[in-house]
């Protein structure tokens, strides 16, 4: 190959990189949008108890259920819930799969708090806090209350619906602490 491919070819990849570069950083722009989602209630509770915010344990079928999918959409992609979420809660990701493979670990912890919170469908949404007792060596759980696609909501706006019921069981929990 001659010297005039090669350099030729060089330059061609250097523009392909250039150009890549405005496109990782819309994309890493846009991530700024989205939300974390914890999969391990141990994360959760540390941050939990460090940021003293309830865990919001989201139980889903992430391949199987269409009315997770549309609680997904309809409520969890707004910017209003994002908001929301990042100021008042700890996103837990609670999956049942039927065609994704979770690990035993995994599988364990989510069958536990499914059992816990006596969860029969899905979507189903519990505000919590976890408590180690170190002493008993044991878990405690403060349910806080629960949520499911916001029903009767209008149109459009089933975040505004779901948002309030959310703040409701926040408010009512602050009040019985004596905050």
């Amino acid at each position: 190959m001659s010297l005039f491919m090669k350099r030729l070819q060089l330059l061609f990849v250097l523009f392909l990189l250039l150009g890549a570069v405005p496109s990782f950083a819309q994309k890493a722009l846009a991530k700024s949008d989205t939300l974390v989602w914890y999969t391990s209630l141990e994360q959760a509770q540390k941050l939990s108890l460090a940021k003293h915010k309830p865990i919001f344990g989201f139980f889903t079928g992430s391949d199987w259920c269409g009315w997770c999918r549309k609680l997904q959409n309809d409520v969890f992609a707004k910017p209003e819930f994002i908001k929301w979420a990042r100021q008042n809660v700890i996103l837990l990701e609670l999956d049942f799969p039927r065609r994704k493979q979770l690990s035993p670990e995994l599988v364990q912890q989510n069958n536990n708090l499914q059992q816990a919170f006596k969860v029969t469908g899905y979507p189903t949404v519990w505000l919590f806090y976890l408590n180690k007792d170190e002493a008993a060596k044991k878990m405690t759980i403060t349910a806080l209350g629960s949520l499911g696609y916001p029903g009767g909501a209008v149109a459009g706006k089933e975040e505004v619906k779901f948002l309030g019921d959310a703040n409701l069981i926040l408010a009512n929990n602050k009040v019985k602490k004596g905050a």
